[in-house]
């Protein structure tokens, strides 16, 4: 490329072509990444068995050593829900949104 006015346009032009093209992927690579509190491992597909309506106690009881995923990392049911007085839930989504809740608080 000539080092004119007209070489340095182009060569600018490609380089914010680049940085457009790196910003979108970057936003497409964090789309593919759940957020915290999403990701509720083997919880999630416990809590599809359990019969409702259950209570706080209840889960604490029975899922109380699965571990979840919070921002600072995977922490156990019971320590999630220690601060959550005891509550009914009457679906597998009711219990899953309580504890997205809780982590996001955190």
């Amino acid at each position: 490329m000539p080092d004119d006015k007209q070489g340095r346009n182009k060569q600018a032009a490609n380089e914010e072509q680049r940085q457009r093209e790196r910003a979108i992927q970057e936003a497409r690579d964090r789309a593919d990444e759940p957020e915290p509190g999403k990701q509720l491992g083997d919880l999630d597909d416990a809590l599809e068995v359990q019969d409702y309506p259950t209570t706080t106690e209840q889960l604490v009881e029975n899922y109380g050593g699965y571990e979840v995923e919070t921002r600072g990392g995977w922490a156990p049911v019971d320590e999630v829900l220690a601060s959550v007085d005891n509550e009914i839930y009457d679906s597998a989504d009711d219990v899953r949104e309580r504890i997205q809740r809780v982590i996001n608080q955190r």
